[in-house]
């Protein structure tokens, strides 16, 4: 009866955002892409070593994007909500936060701790545009490490990869 009990309460007890990936990836109006970091091309770029130690502890990107012109529809709004009821989850944590109610907003939040991350989501909505998940999937990663390879992937080479509508969503 113990045993029972305790696989019972150990059991996933709501949904994440590795299920809300996986339940929406293929439906209407949703996108998604994994991209491994070898994908990102960094050979040209300068970095320091503490940049090299966050690049290497990251292993790949997962991005769910959510296109939709008119972001007053309803079915809009509630796949927003649905997504903002999972990041309540105290497991996780937010980093940080920004953007403004005209043009849009994100939210950096992690599972782990600051110094061994386990995963790192950027989650963003802009006005009129959609939003997007980016679960970035690595070992032991540093939050301030890995917030120092924001100047590195300004100078990576997109052209010639997927990323270009990524990198374009929140323009």
């Amino acid at each position: 009866m113990l045993f029972l009990v305790a696989a019972f309460t150990s059991c996933n007890q709501g949904p994440t955002l590795q299920t809300y990936y996986v339940d929406n990836e293929l439906k209407p109006g949703f996108a998604s892409f994994d991209v491994p970091t070898s994908f990102i091309n960094v050979e040209e770029v300068e970095m320091t070593d503490e940049q090299r130690e966050a690049y290497n502890s990251v292993d790949k990107l997962n991005v769910l994007t959510y296109i939709k012109d008119d972001t007053d529809a309803e079915d809009y709004k509630l796949e927003l909500e649905n997504v903002k009821q999972i990041l309540k989850d105290p497991k996780y944590e937010e980093l940080m936060r920004g953007g403004n109610s005209k043009d849009g907003k994100f939210v950096v939040k992690f599972l782990g701790d600051v110094d061994s991350i386990d995963e790192l989501i950027v989650f963003g909505n802009a006005k009129n545009r959609g939003f997007m998940i980016a679960r970035i999937l690595g070992d032991d990663m540093n939050a301030g490490k890995l917030m120092s390879l924001q100047s590195v992937l300004k100078d990576a080479k997109f052209e010639d990869t997927n990323l270009n509508g990524l990198t374009d969503f929140f323009k």
